[in-house]
């Protein structure tokens, strides 16, 4: 069964109830999904052609993921309540037709966090590095937009650097990136590409202020989410 099918919607809603361990296997058999017997999806909807949930991985509860190509979360890595994880399917009629090369996917990196009440709008991949927090609440990542001068939606991928942290209310948008163990300051937009190391990032649009101590125990960690 195409996991991004209605028919999908359907089975997921009618299995929502059962224990885990025969929920996960029903998701395993009948949509392919490659769930780790120590991962567990709360009460939430994903649908996506490919899902891969490593070791101790977890996906929250009222989580909606729909239209994606695919969804991987490394080992222990983290996806919290009430996120809004939506794409679009390959080979569209109408939209991104000039992309062939786009998918629309969210990677999860080992040990990142991603906290809750968060949009991410997966016309084109996302990506969060391993031990990065997108911290806080209500932060968006916008990987597309109207082309004006072509009059039409064009899509670019966005990538966070392993050991970042976002603050909460961050507006991210298409082909903007931030290199490793950065932070991007509360409520900033960030539209260009960062590549550097331990820069604090921050303002509208964002740009880096000042560095950071690369001695930080939040960058050398070896544990996800952050107690």
């Amino acid at each position: 069964m195409r996991g991004t099918s209605k028919g999908s919607a359907i089975v997921q809603i009618a299995i929502m109830a059962l224990p885990w361990r025969l929920r996960r296997w029903l998701l395993v058999t009948l949509f392919g999904f490659r769930i780790h017997p120590t991962a567990r999806i709360g009460r939430s909807l994903v649908l996506t052609d490919l899902l891969e949930m490593g070791e101790g991985s977890v996906i929250k509860t009222l989580t909606m993921i729909k239209g994606m190509a695919e969804v991987n979360v490394g080992p222990w890595g983290h996806i919290g309540n009430l996120n809004w994880i939506t794409g679009m399917p390959p080979n569209d009629p109408i939209f991104f037709r000039n992309e062939p090369d786009r998918v629309s996917a969210l990677i999860v990196g080992e040990g990142a966090a991603v906290t809750n009440r968060h949009f991410f709008d997966c016309s084109n991949r996302i990506t969060v590095g391993r031990f990065a927090t997108i911290g806080g609440f209500r932060s968006q990542f916008l990987t597309h937009s109207i082309d004006l001068s072509a009059n039409r939606q064009s899509s670019r991928p966005i990538e966070i650097g392993e050991y970042c942290f976002l603050g909460t209310g961050v507006i991210v948008l298409k082909g903007a990136a931030i290199g490793p163990r950065c932070v991007l300051g509360a409520g900033s937009m960030l539209r260009e590409a960062f590549q550097d190391e331990y820069k604090l990032i921050s303002g509208n649009p964002a740009k880096p202020v000042r560095d950071l101590d690369p001695s930080a125990a939040y960058f050398t960690r070896t544990r996800g989410r952050v107690a």
